[in-house]
C-alpha cells in the first residue's frame, strides 16, 4: 500500500514536470511564430509594385534618413540648374527662376536681383546669348544639421561665335521642410553664395 503511494506520488511528479516542460516548449514555439509573422509583415509592406505596361516592377520603401544624402545632392543639382540654365527670352529665364526660387531662401533671390541690377540678365537677352551649366559634383556633410553642401560645377556661355567656359564653386546649407509639386525633395536651400566664378577659355564657333 505505502509503495503504491510512492509509486503515485512518482508519476505524479514526472507528469508535473513532463507538463512544465510542454508548457515552456508550447510557449516557445507561439513565440518564435508570433515573431516570423512580424518579421513577414514587415517584410511585405516594404515592397512596392509599379505597374508599367504589361509587367510588375517590385520596389522597395526606404525610410528619409537612409536617402537625405541622394535627395540633398539632387536638389543642389536641381536648383543650379534652374538658376544657371538661361536663354535670351525673358519669360524662359521668370520660369527659371521661379523654379529655383521654390528651392532656396531670400538669399537666392538676392543674387538674381543683383544679376538683373547689374544688367547681366539684360545683356544675355540683347546678346542673344544662351547660359548653360553642368554640376561636376555636390558634397553634401548630413553629420550636422543643417546640412553643409559645397557645389562644383562648370558655365558654359553660347554666344553667336564663340563658346565661354566659367568654372563655377557655391556653397549653403539645407533645410528641410514640407514636400510639395514645387519642391520635391522638402529642402530649402540657406544662405547660399558664390565661392568662385572665373572664366577659364574662350571658343570659336
Amino acid at each position: 500500500m505505502f509503495r503504491q503511494l510512492q509509486n503515485i506520488d512518482s508519476t505524479f511528479r514526472h507528469i508535473r514536470i513532463f507538463s512544465l516542460l510542454f508548457l515552456v516548449a508550447c510557449t516557445g514555439v507561439s513565440g518564435f511564430a508570433l515573431y516570423l509573422s512580424y518579421e513577414q509583415v514587415q517584410a511585405v509592406q516594404e515592397r512596392i509594385y509599379v505597374l508599367a505596361g504589361d509587367k510588375a516592377l517590385e520596389a522597395f520603401s526606404t525610410g528619409r534618413r537612409e536617402n537625405i544624402p541622394v535627395e540633398a545632392r539632387d536638389h543642389v543639382r536641381t536648383f543650379h540648374h534652374y538658376f544657371f540654365s538661361l536663354d535670351p527670352d525673358d519669360k524662359v529665364i521668370e520660369a527659371n527662376m521661379r523654379r529655383a526660387l521654390y528651392l532656396a531662401d531670400a538669399s537666392a533671390k538676392r543674387a538674381y536681383d543683383n544679376l538683373r541690377e547689374s544688367g547681366y540678365i539684360s545683356g544675355l537677352i540683347s546678346g542673344n546669348i544662351s547660359q548653360e551649366i553642368e554640376v561636376d559634383s555636390v558634397q553634401v556633410d548630413t553629420g550636422q544639421y543643417p546640412y553643409y553642401f559645397r557645389c562644383y560645377a562648370s558655365q558654359k556661355l553660347i554666344r553667336a561665335t564663340s563658346t565661354l567656359r566659367r568654372s563655377l564653386v557655391t556653397e549653403g546649407f539645407l533645410r528641410s521642410v514640407a514636400r510639395s509639386d514645387n519642391n520635391p525633395h522638402g529642402f530649402m536651400i540657406e544662405r547660399w553664395a558664390t565661392l568662385e566664378n572665373k572664366d577659364l577659355h574662350t571658343q570659336s564657333r
